[in-house]
């Protein structure tokens, strides 16, 4: 018997590999670099991994609307939405840092039920279904079970009023904050535990979030925004989400520390 989402769930897993293999080609031979916003770039690479992965999709769930970093959104008719960034990490990419990865996650009833992300430079695969396992390369992860905050490794981006203060305040309760450039392969790595936990108050949009909260949540975490309430609000304009994902004992405290009231 085949399992809910099965094929789903296959079809984001082998689009988000062979995406992965077109920004490994391309890695170092990038032809055109443009800007979208001041401090943002888009690559030929970007839209041709996303032309790859929504070919597949439109093939196979013809039915399905689209959200996509670079073309925006298409209309579905099944009530499902694939949300996809095809290389999240575009700066790291184009300056050759090779920290970056596909992002392919499937909403239903506008909540995530699939999540794939995809680090081609490891060849790692941190996927997910709603109900099932977060597993990577086919392997059950679970998140961190670190008793202690102050053991806490954090991938962390603060901004907003009382800046300093803030960052001041979880540094000290924490042992050392990160920041990596890709959004999405920091919150998958919440999933099993590299990341104790991960915290973006501002910049992030759906499609940063949308497969890796649902890969971490799958494996014991708690993600939520920065009220406590669900991660993933397509209603917000992109740019203008926060994630908090943490251990649960340890998720209450974090939101604390960073909120800006």
């Amino acid at each position: 018997m085949t399992e809910p989402l099965e094929m789903e769930l296959r079809l984001a897993t082998e689009v988000a590999v062979r995406a992965g293999e077109l920004l490994i080609e391309r890695l170092g031979r990038i032809e055109r670099i443009e800007h979208k916003r001041p401090k943002d770039v888009v690559t030929e690479v970007d839209h041709l991994s996303e032309a790859l992965i929504l070919e597949a999709i439109r093939a196979t769930f013809p039915a399905d609307a689209i959200l996509a970093e670079e073309s925006g959104s298409s209309d579905g008719t099944s009530g499902r939405t694939w949300v996809v960034d095809p290389l999240d990490g575009t700066i790291n990419y184009a300056n050759g840092i090779p920290f970056f990865c596909v992002s392919v996650a499937l909403l239903s009833d506008g909540r995530p039920a699939v999540g794939v992300i995809h680090d081609p430079v490891r060849g790692e695969t941190f996927a997910a279904r709603r109900g099932g396992p977060a597993t990577l390369d086919g392997r059950p992860i679970r998140a961190s079970e670190k008793p202690l905050l102050s053991d806490f490794v954090v991938s962390l981006a603060l901004d907003g009023p009382r800046l300093e203060a803030r960052l001041r305040a979880i540094r000290d309760a924490i042992r050392v904050s990160r920041r990596l450039g890709s959004a999405a392969l920091a919150l998958a790595y919440v999933a099993n535990g590299r990341f104790d936990a991960f915290v973006q108050t501002h910049g992030l949009s759906a499609w940063d979030v949308a497969a890796a909260g649902l890969i971490a949540e799958c494996a014991g975490a708690r993600v939520s925004d920065l009220a406590g309430g669900p991660f993933l609000d397509l209603a917000r304009p992109g740019g203008e989400l926060g994630v908090v994902a943490a251990p649960p004992a340890h998720h209450g405290r974090l939101l604390e520390l960073v909120r800006p009231d």
